[in-house]
This record gives C-alpha cells, sequence and structure tokens, in this order.
C-alpha cells in the first residue's frame, strides 16, 4: 500500500498503482492512475495498492538431517494482480507477513529431509518448493508470485570451518597422490633408461671385443704370410708382449708401483694357455 496524495475532494493516483474509492465505508470501484474528482467526504480513497514487483527477504532457521543448523535467506519476487486487487486490499491485511509464513513451512519441511552437502547442490529445488506452495495460495488474495530465489544458505561458522579443513586434507591427500605417481613414474623411467643403457653398453662391449678378435686374426695372418718361417704362435708372443708393454705404461702413468719381470709374459701366456686346454678338456 502506498500514502494517499490529494487534498478532499481532488485525488491522484500515481502511475503503477491502483485507488480503492470507498462510499461511506463500503467498497465502490477501483481508480487508474491519473487525477480523480470524488464526492468527498461521502467518498474517499480508501487506499491505494502499487502494481510494481516487490521483493521480501526472508531468513529462516532449520537444522538439516544430519544435525547441523543453517540459516537459509529467501528472496520472493510478487506484485498485485490488477484484476484482483479487491482481493489483495480487503482479503488479506498482512501480505508480507503471510508470505513469510509459508516459506518458514515450506523451508522448515524441506531441508531437515536433506543433509548439509544435499542442501547446497539442492538450492534450486527448495526454491522450487516455495514456489508451488506460494503461487497458487497467493493468487486466491490477488498477488502474483513472480519468482523464489534461495540467495544463501549459512550453516555456523564453525562448522564452516571444519567443512574447509575437510576439503584441505583431501586435497592435500589428492596432492600427495599424484606426488606419488609422479615420483613412481620418473623411477621407473630412470630404472628403464639405465637398463638401457647397460644393454647399450654391452652391446658396445661385445662389438669391441669382437672387432679385436678380428683385427688380431687378420694381424696374425697377415704376419705369418709376410714373414718367413714365422708362425701363428711367434705373432701371439709379439702381440702379447706389445700388450703387456701398453698395460705397464697405462699403470706407470697412474703413480702405482709393480714388479715386473721379463719372464712374466711367458709366464702370462703359460698360464693362458692351461686355462685353454683345462676348458677345452673340460
Amino acid at each position: 500500500m502506498t500514502t494517499e496524495m490529494g487534498c478532499m475532494c481532488l485525488q491522484c493516483v500515481r502511475t503503477n498503482e491502483v485507488g480503492i474509492i470507498e462510499d461511506l465505508g463500503q467498497f465502490r470501484t477501483l481508480i487508474d492512475p491519473g487525477f480523480h474528482f470524488i464526492c468527498w467526504p461521502l467518498t474517499a480513497v480508501a487506499g491505494r495498492l502499487t502494481l510494481r514487483i516487490q521483493q521480501l527477504d526472508i531468513v529462516c532457521e532449520t537444522k538439516t538431517r544430519d544435525n547441523v543448523f543453517v540459516q537459509v535467506a529467501v528472496a520472493v519476487q510478487y506484485r498485485v494482480l490488477v484484476g484482483s486487487a479487491y482481493d489483495a486490499y480487503y482479503r488479506l491485511s498482512d501480505p508480507r507477513g503471510q508470505i513469510q509464513s509459508y516459506v518458514f513451512d515450506v523451508v522448515r519441511s524441506s531441508v531437515p529431509r536433506m543433509e548439509l552437502d544435499e542442501c547446497f547442490a539442492s538450492k534450486a529445488d527448495i526454491a522450487a518448493a516455495v514456489m508451488n506452495q506460494l503461487r497458487d495460495v497467493m493468487k486466491d488474495y490477488g498477488y502474483e508470485i513472480i519468482n523464489t530465489l534461495v540467495t544463501d544458505l549459512s550453516p555456523d561458522s564453525k562448522v564452516k570451518a571444519s567443512m574447509n579443513e575437510i576439503n584441505a586434507s583431501r586435497r592435500l591427500k589428492e596432492a600427495a597422490a599424484h606426488k606419488a605417481e609422479a615420483d613412481k613414474v620418473k623411477l621407473t623411467k630412470a630404472a628403464e633408461a639405465e637398463a638401457e643403457a647397460r644393454y647399450l653398453s654391452g652391446l658396445g662391449v661385445a662389438r669391441q671385443r669382437k672387432a679385436i678378435v678380428h683385427g688380431l686374426q687378420a694381424s696374425v695372418s697377415e704376419f705369418s704370410n709376410e714373414v718367413d718361417g714365422a708362425t701363428p704362435k711367434d705373432v701371439m708372443d709379439i702381440l702379447l708382449l706389445s700388450q703387456y708393454f701398453d698395460t705397464l705404461s697405462t699403470i706407470g702413468a697412474n703413480s702405482i708401483i709393480l714388479e715386473h719381470d721379463p719372464a712374466t709374459v711367458a709366464n702370462l701366456q703359460k698360464q693362458v694357455g692351461q686355462s685353454f686346454l683345462r676348458n677345452t678338456g673340460s
């Protein structure tokens, strides 16, 4: 309802308003926006109703199925129906209180059937339940419910803090799991790389030794063909002596004292030959 605007016989109704005219206290008619002349005091403008959309903000406290008290904020947008202005003015003395009562009834019957997490996910369902309850009831009283919105759902601050800690713990657990998985992948790939490197190193050593053997065979063959009277055994003795001197040179470069005897080469050759003979006999 709006305040009166006029003086005795001259009355003015603003845009998006409707005026209620009474004759000696009895309803007579509705008047549209504009300037009007009435027979005052027999006729008077009993009241004015605004046709603009209004919003009623309601905060309702209730508890969830898991016994958590929450405050549910609901916004109801409504307006007066022009054709039902009589009902809106005469049948309902406190429309805002009526709407609030229905909102309390719906919220306190819907939220206790849900757990806290479900309430946050079902705000649209709660708003739809309020809308369905109010729409038909308030229409009978000359009011149209435009929309209902659950604008806030606020549990106790301690509950909020505990929920944040739960989420933080869960995220830390997920981060630790991802880190462990990443470490596992890194170790697996490192092991695979090391195995591949060892395999390739073995292939290289095998090829190197094979090349050395082929080189020795070629050297012995060429030496035997070029030098008359030289046997393969003589060639092997010379090669073995060369390898022995190379070994002494390498060891001497590292400042290591090693006992040297000219008969060492012969003893080494004898030992190698005996080992070959044992392996062949076995």
